[in-house]
């Protein structure tokens, strides 16, 4: 039966099928296939005449003598047979939807690794802070909100969200607390930060008794100022500038948040860059920049894989629990290599991929929901 399971972290193949791919798993339905869940724990992909096989396979299985090794083969006879049954089970079961796949875009953006839209997909670090969402929106989610990302470059590791209740020259309203999960790979950028409607004197903010307001850009506070959407935070035009606080990214707490109620300011906006206007803030572009980690501390051949991966459009994924390297093809199917062949293998050869479950608590295998490894 060994030679039957494919490592999800290797490139074997089942004995005597030296024209079989590496058995993987789908992570959206192939005709006939049957629902796969998170709580799933072992999972094959098999081809649809295998049942015929694996049951001549067992009927050919000739009695012993009674030895000391009786206890292990009535193991074996036991998980033939609940395969069987279960191929049977799965065979006459209906059609459902499956688990999302990997995608290599969601909304106009990109998206390549590290980042990844669901589970299993991307480096397993930045899951579950970055998903695409089922309105095709990128997203990042934190402990404070979750932000439409809008940008993305890979070449810099940075990416730019909007924050929903954000203010801009355009809009200025009351804002909510924005911060960073601690756990995740990111860390705010060089993004400019206007803290609005101060009851405290910006000249008395302060950060661990250091100055937290950066006196010499208060011209920014002024220009803001004059947005005429200022008054639904309650302010005149051209309000005083000492209620305004130009407000560096480096200083945020120590709980890696913005904390708008304990510095007394009523909303924030968050310049990416002033461009050429800089005393224009209806021509600034607003948004909070982030960097990123690039995955280094993933597996070196993870890195490596998942370059020849997204060469050949397939997106990078991986197979918990041990994390093991993933490429998902368009065709739903998942590899240990890359997309190359995958689709007119199983087309050529007339296989109807299937898959099934079965739970062990001890031996063999541990899977989740998008690959499978050797235990």
């Amino acid at each position: 039966m060994q030679n039957m399971i494919a490592d999800g972290g290797s490139n074997q193949k089942p004995s005597g099928a030296d024209q079989c791919p590496v058995y993987c798993l789908p992570t959206k339905p192939i005709k006939g296939s049957k629902q796969m869940t998170p709580s799933t724990s072992v999972s094959l992909l098999l081809p649809s005449h295998f049942s015929t096989l694996l049951h001549t396979k067992h009927s050919q299985r000739q009695p012993s003598p009674p030895s000391s090794s009786s206890s292990s083969s009535s193991s074996m006879d036991f998980f033939f047979i609940t395969l069987y049954l279960l191929l049977h089970l799965l065979y006459s079961s209906p059609t459902s939807a499956s688990l999302p796949a990997c995608k290599s875009t969601c909304g106009s953006l990109p998206v390549k690794y590290p980042l990844g839209t669901g589970p299993g997909c991307g480096s397993p670090r930045f899951h579950p802070s970055v998903s695409c969402s089922s309105s095709d929106q990128l997203l990042l989610t934190t402990h404070t909100g979750s932000y439409p990302i809008t940008s993305i470059s890979y070449p810099t590791s940075t990416l730019t969200i909007s924050p929903p209740l954000m203010s801009t020259c355009s809009s200025m309203h009351s804002s909510p607390n924005f911060g960073l999960d601690w756990a995740t790979p990111f860390q705010v950028g060089p993004s400019i930060f206007l803290l609005l409607s101060c009851t405290t004197p910006s000249s008395s903010l302060t950060f661990k008794g250091s100055p937290l307001c950066d006196s010499s850009n208060t011209h920014l506070c002024a220009a803001i100022y004059t947005c005429p959407s200022v008054v639904s935070l309650g302010l005149p035009l051209f309000a005083p500038t000492n209620s305004c606080c130009v407000y560096s990214p480096a200083n945020l707490g120590p709980h890696g948040d913005l904390d708008l109620e304990g510095l007394k300011c009523a909303g924030y906006a968050s310049v990416v860059s002033l461009g050429e206007y800089p005393t224009d803030p209806s021509r600034w572009e607003y948004g909070v920049s982030l960097q990123f980690s690039d995955g280094g501390l993933d597996n070196y051949n993870f890195a490596t894989a998942c370059e020849a991966c997204e060469k050949s459009e397939g997106a990078c994924g991986y197979a918990p629990p041990r994390n093991y390297f993933v490429c998902v093809c368009k065709n739903g199917v998942n590899t240990s290599t890359d997309c190359y062949g995958q689709i007119d293998y199983w087309n050529s050869n007339g296989y109807s991929p299937k898959h099934f479950s079965l739970d062990f608590n001890e031996h063999l295998l541990v899977m989740g929901p998008f690959g499978w490894s050797l235990c």
